[in-house]
Formats: structure tokens, C-alpha cells, sequence
């Protein structure tokens, strides 16, 4: 099988380049560019007042042997008060300045993020997986909000330590100076080596921890399931593999930083030696007086920390920064994914599936198929239920017929319905092409597992259509038969979710077939969506259900046949296809496989 043009080839979310990552930022930027000012200010009066302690040893090394008296040393300690008084004002002063600038930029970021994450259209994100998307959102905005936080205020610091320090150290003498330009070739053969090589360590990284977030993620929330069919050992096996290697990257980027470090410290040993021996060879020849190698050694010892630092800290820099091109990645493919045209009318429209082949795996071989060759058209207002045994296919059929997956080969698509011309129900419009917007004003999709979110109980019921009136909302809870909203002592608003008002099973169930009755689509699709009720709600949610399906389409992945009786067909799947079509009445009486389903069911 081929794959068609609606299957997408990529398995994560698109990564921005670091360039077009600070191109973004640049308009945050420059909207700060005063706090930007003091920042740099502070941070210079703060390095310039670190010279003061060197050069007043520097001094006393000169003067105290011929003859100076304590004046000389009131003097200086004096000057280094001051000095440390002004270090502590730039410190805070830059810290201060570096919070108005950083933390508003990094907010905005996140904000860009979530709001382009919630426009991304359901296939794609299906399509790369929960944990890639999950890991940008959660994982690489805290690393960011850590580095903006702990590691830029360091970095700041640490680079105008080192250019104020440089300047101070070609200032004292000329000829210690370029001594100390030994320095450069060899923390620049540092960062040559290590630049080129952590990039693709850190993201490798960042992607390992987004697998983790994955695994972990599905094992979370699929831990009913597992348990069900005792596959917690396997899926555990597979957590562990992934944790292990997010493990095992963290140890070698670790290793990896280790190295960098010796290389710096080989770098700083030899100049310092360097400056030493020349400093030695000037005091002899009269060049230079024995304070001012003094102050030189001082003030090159001094860039020791900040040169580390600035090394140390660059894995998190580039951590970071690979964090940073994740989440505009993020941003960049939300706003060039293509508009689709919302002008697109199609009145009480049939649901067309035709040939529908489908494989989780890149392997295009037929048996690897969870959809072998699957056609169905519902008309509107049909209700079709399906059913078969775990693995037939049944909730992969839901998904495409929801819009949520693109089949590998084959077509899901709108048509207008057998009421319309030939021509024209002959030419469906492809779900994965269709807006979100207008996929959704048309098909609908309940699945097993819902979920309640953190608010009131208007506001999860109306999650569908934000601006739908309290009566409205009342209407379509009295409509699934959610007679409980009653007994709550604030009604609709009435918390829910975390930290709110406890629910059951058959109670958020309620809100999610509420939803769909407020949204009214053409077609609505239930994967197995009383499954959770347990046997003591099941009754309740079936009749919920029916009410809630109520004059439009629906394609019902069935959890108890009972859901099969009531509807017009019934599908009968089996190894990714369909082995039996009809009502049941009619498939219960031909003693095929429903009639044996249907027998052990009614036992």
C-alpha cells in the first residue's frame, strides 16, 4: 500500500534554528531596551569595582616596602568598602533590571506556546504523539524559566566581569596584556570543541526526555487497560527503557561537560604561569614594578570564576536554548500551517469511509494493518454500532471516522447525502482537509476515558460552545438525564475537577454527552463511552447516550451489545475488517459471529 498525501511522514512537532528562535525573541526585546540599558550600566559599575581590590594590593606591594604608613592601608581598605558597596547596589540593580526584562519575555513565550499548541490541528498532534507536544508545553517551558531565573543572571554577570577584567588587565601594562591574550586561542579551541559537539547532545537530550514524558504519560493514563489485561510488566519494561536512556544521555552529557571543564582549567594554569615568568623577566629589567604583575596575576585569577562559569553553565545555556528552539518550533508551526478554507457548506451531509487501510508502523505490508480495506457511508441520523473483540480495529475505525487520524490509503470525507445529485455525493470532502473548526461543527467524538477540567460545571459543560446561555446548558444536562446537577449545592457554579466537587464515572460521563448535545453535530462518535460507568451505571449512561444521539448520526464503538440491538446496523470487525453487516435482528437470526457474540452476551 502507498501511503497517501494525508499521511504525514513526521513523528515530532517542527524545531525552529537557534537564529530564527532569537529572531522571535528580538520584538520582546527591544520593547525593554531601557531596562536593557540599566542592566548593562549596573553590570559594568559592578565589574569595574571589582579591579578595586587587586589594584589596591598591587599598590601596597609597591609602596608598603618604601616606606608607606598606615594611611596608605586606611586607604585602600576605604576604597575596597566602597567598591564592595557599589558591587552589591550593580548586583541588585542588575538582578532587579534583568527580572523586568527576562521573566516577562519568558512569559510571553509560554503564553505563545499553550496558545499555538491549542490551534494545532487534532491530526498533527496525534500524529507526533501527546508526549513530544506535552514535554514543549511543560518540560522545555520550566528549563527556560529555570535558566532565565538561576543561569542568565550568572551569565551576565560572568561576560562583563570578563570584558571589564580585560580591559583592566591591558590597562595596568601593555605587555600583560597581550600576555594574557595567550588566553583567547585557548578558551576559543575550548568552546571550538565543544560547541559543535553538545548542540546535538542536548537535543538529543531534550528529545529523550520528551520519549520519557511519553511512556510515562500512556502508562498513566492507560493504567486501567493494563491492568485489565495484566500488561504492566511490559509497559513498565518500556518506561524503564526509556527512562534509561534519558539516564544514560544525562551521564553523558555530564562526562561530556567534564571534559570542557579540563580543557579550560589546562588554559587558565598556563596563562597565569605565562604572566608569572613574564612578569618576573620585566620587575628584573626594570620594566614593570613588582605591584603591578601583582594586580595583573589578581585581576587574571579573577576571570577564573567567570570564565568557568560562563563554560560551566553553557551546558544549561544550551540546554536551554535547544528548549527554546522546541517551543518556537511550536509557535513557527502553528502560524504557517495552512489556513484551510472556512467556506465550505454542507448541509446534513453523509459520513463517507472508503477502502480504509491503516498501520501504526512505517512497514507498508497489508498484514501489518490495523484497517484492512474498511468502506462505510452513514447517512444522517444512522446510527451504526460496531463491535468485535479487542485488537479488531474498532476504536481505530472511530478515530479516522473523528478526523482524529489520516488513513494510510483510502478516504474519510463528508459528501452531501443520497438526497443530492450523483455527482456530487460522489465527491467527499476529505475530513483531514477540512478546518478544524468546521470538522467539528460536523462530527463530534466521546471517547472511554473524559475529562473533567479544573473549573465550574458551567464551564466544562460549555467547553464546546464558550458562550451558550445557563439555560442552554440546563437543557442539554436535563437531555442526558444529569439529574444530580440538582442536588449540587451551587449548581452550575458548582467547582469541579481538582480541588473541586467529587464526581463518578457516570457523572462525568454526563458532561461529556452534554457537550455534545450543546455542540449538535451532524454526527457524533463514541468510543465505547459508557465503558467506565461499571455495570451499576451502565443502564443510566445507554439511555444518556440515546438521548444525546437523538436525531443525528453515529458511528458507536459498542461495549455492550445492548448499544447494538437499538441501532440501525450493526459491524461486526474482525482483524482490521468488516465480517458482518446488518441489523440485528438479521445477523442475530443468520448464526454467524454476532449470533454467537449476541448468545454469550444474553447468557
Amino acid at each position: 500500500m502507498s501511503a497517501t498525501p494525508e499521511q504525514t511522514s513526521q513523528t515530532t512537532l517542527s524545531i525552529a534554528t537557534r537564529r530564527r528562535s532569537f529572531v522571535h525573541l528580538a520584538p520582546s526585546l527591544r520593547a525593554r531596551w531601557g531596562w536593557l540599558i540599566i542592566l548593562i550600566v549596573a553590570g559594568m559599575a559592578n565589574a569595574g569595582a571589582g579591579l578595586v581590590g587587586p589594584w589596591a594590593i598591587g599598590r601596597l606591594v609597591d609602596e608598603l616596602p618604601a616606606g608607606a604608613g598606615s594611611d596608605l592601608v586606611i586607604e585602600s581598605a576605604i576604597a575596597v568598602a566602597i567598591a564592595g558597596v557599589i558591587m552589591a547596589l550593580g548586583t541588585w540593580i542588575g538582578a532587579w533590571a534583568l527580572a523586568h526584562i527576562a521573566m516577562p519575555v519568558v512569559g510571553d513565550l509560554r503564553t505563545q506556546v499553550v496558545e499555538s499548541a491549542l490551534t494545532l490541528e487534532s491530526q498533527r498532534v496525534e500524529s507526533t504523539g501527546t508526549g513530544d507536544l506535552v514535554s514543549r508545553v511543560a518540560d522545555d517551558s520550566r528549563k527556560i524559566s529555570e535558566a532565565a531565573a538561576q543561569v542568565l543572571p550568572l551569565v551576565v554577570e560572568s561576560l562583563l566581569i570578563v570584558i571589564v577584567s580585560a580591559a583592566g588587565l591591558a590597562a595596568i601594562d601593555w605587555r600583560l596584556g597581550i600576555v594574557g591574550l595567550v588566553a583567547l586561542p585557548m578558551y576559543w579551541l575550548t568552546l571550538r570543541w565543544y560547541l559543535p559537539r553538545s548542540e546535538p547532545i542536548y537535543k538529543e537530550e531534550r528529545a529523550a526526555f520528551g520519549r520519557r514524558a511519553g511512556r510515562l504519560l500512556g502508562g498513566l493514563t492507560g493504567a486501567r487497560t493494563l491492568r485489565a489485561y495484566r500488561a504492566e510488566s511490559g509497559e513498565l519494561a518500556r518506561i524503564d527503557s526509556a527512562s534509561g536512556q534519558a539516564r544514560d544521555l544525562s551521564i553523558g552529557v555530564f562526562s561530556f561537560l567534564t571534559r570542557a571543564f579540563s580543557r579550560n582549567n589546562r588554559a587558565e594554569a598556563v596563562v597565569l604561569s605565562l604572566l608569572l615568568i613574564a612578569g618576573f623577566a620585566l620587575v628584573y629589567f626594570g620594566e614593570t614594578t613588582a605591584g603591578a604583575v601583582t594586580t595583573a596575576a589578581l585581576v587574571f585569577h579573577r576571570l577564573f570564576n567567570p570564565i568557568g562559569a560562563l563554560v560551566g553553565l553553557f551546558d544549561q545555556i544550551q540546554s536551554a536554548g535547544a528548549s527554546l528552539t522546541r517551543m518556537v518550533g511550536v509557535i513557527d508551526e502553528a502560524a504557517t500551517s495552512p489556513r484551510r478554507s472556512t467556506d465550505i457548506s454542507i448541509d446534513r451531509p453523509a459520513l463517507v469511509l472508503e477502502d480504509l487501510w491503516f498501520t501504526y508502523d512505517e512497514d507498508p505490508e497489508p498484514s501489518n494493518h490495523v484497517l484492512k480495506g474498511v468502506s462505510l457511508r452513514l447517512e444522517p441520523g444512522e446510527v451504526v454500532a460496531v463491535v468485535g473483540t479487542t485488537g479488531a480495529g474498532k476504536s481505530t475505525l472511530a478515530r479516522i471516522a473523528a478526523g482524529l487520524s489520516a488513513p494510510t490509503h483510502g478516504r474519510a470525507g463528508l459528501a452531501m447525502s443520497t438526497a443530492a445529485s450523483a455527482r456530487e455525493a460522489n465527491q467527499p470532502k476529505s475530513l483531514t482537509k477540512l478546518p478544524e473548526s468546521v470538522l467539528r461543527s460536523h462530527i463530534t467524538m466521546v471517547a472511554q476515558e473524559v475529562h473533567t477540567f479544573n473549573g465550574t460545571l458551567r464551564e466544562n459543560v460549555a467547553l464546546s460552545v464558550p458562550d451558550a446561555t445557563d439555560e442552554q446548558i440546563t437543557a442539554a444536562l436535563d437531555t442526558v438525564g444529569a439529574d444530580w446537577v440538582a442536588e449540587l449545592s451551587r449548581g452550575l457554579a458548582t467547582g469541579v475537577g481538582d480541588g473541586g466537587a467529587r464526581l463518578t464515572a457516570v457523572q462525568e460521563q454526563s458532561i461529556a454527552l452534554a457537550r455534545l448535545v450543546l455542540a449538535d453535530p451532524d454526527f457524533a462518535i463514541l468510543d465505547e463511552a459508557t465503558a467506565e460507568a461499571g455495570s451499576a451505571g451502565a443502564h443510566t449512561l445507554e439511555l444518556s447516550a440515546k438521548a444525546a444521539l437523538a436525531g443525528r448520526g453515529a458511528l458507536v464503538v459498542a461495549h455492550r451489545l445492548s448499544q447494538a440491538e437499538t441501532a440501525d446496523r450493526v459491524l461486526v470487525m474482525d482483524h482490521g475488517r468488516i465480517v458482518e453487516e446488518g441489523a440485528h435482528e438479521g445477523l442475530v437470526a443468520a448464526g454467524g459471529r454476532y449470533s454467537q457474540l449476541w448468545a454469550a452476551w444474553s447468557a
